[in-house]
């Protein structure tokens, strides 16, 4: 079983919870790689600090080219970094290069960029990857003032695409949330789908140790389409 992890925004915490998840993974006996397939933000050297923690939770050898086919400099929409690049995103290359990973893995974890519809180019956005690569998705939900509506429309855009929600994790990203147990009871009464873990504000979270805060026993096995 392998899964995509989108988010209600960036800056949500969705490298956070993918190596988390991997760890999770790990010391459960299975094979574990990490995949993003389009990163914008990358340094002069082709480095992006994602792609990096990803690499470093994988406990299986991946080229960097696997975990990361498409790395752009300018920190801006993937589609624009693409089209700055003079490159078009092939969702077609990013799909062979996960079946890569996944007969190496027993688990891969696909990090997206950005939210569920973020245009990956002229006419296809992180949704349809999603579809392409028939997998679950596990959405990160950025507990701040505004998270319910994201995060309703984000669950209500999911079902609309035939996608399967398999579970979601409340990442506490404002520290001065008010309310904020009020609000995941509020997301619980109205997702269809486990809350695996509630994630506290933490000014330099470790993925290992979150990695104990979610409840992967939730997630049921669900027969991935092509």
């Amino acid at each position: 079983m392998s899964y995509f992890i989108t988010g209600t925004d960036t800056n949500v915490g969705k490298t956070l919870i993918s190596c988390a998840l991997m760890h999770g993974f790990a010391a459960m006996g299975k094979r574990v790689a990490g995949m993003k397939p389009v990163a914008a933000g990358c340094n002069d050297d082709g480095n992006y600090d994602d792609v990096l923690q990803l690499r470093a939770a994988s406990n299986v050898s991946a080229s960097g080219e696997q975990i990361n086919p498409y790395c752009f400099t300018p920190a801006v929409a993937p589609h624009l970094a693409a089209q700055l690049a003079g490159v078009i995103i092939n969702i077609a290359r990013i799909s062979e290069t996960f079946l890569e990973l996944a007969a190496q893995a027993d688990e891969v974890v696909v990090e997206g960029a950005g939210g569920l519809l973020v245009p990956l180019n002229a006419v296809q956005d992180s949704s349809e990857l999603m579809r392409k690569l028939g997998l679950p998705v596990i959405l990160v939900v950025g507990m701040r003032l505004g998270c319910l509506n994201h995060a309703l429309l984000t669950v209500e855009a999911i079902a609309a695409r035939g996608l399967t929600l398999a579970g979601w994790v409340a990442n506490v990203v404002d520290a001065d949330m008010e309310m904020l147990d009020q609000n995941i009871t509020a997301l619980e009464l109205r997702i269809n789908a486990p809350l695996l873990g509630v994630v506290p504000f933490q000014l330099q979270p470790d993925a290992r140790d979150v990695a104990t805060l979610l409840n992967l026993h939730l997630l049921e096995p669900i027969k991935q389409h092509d």
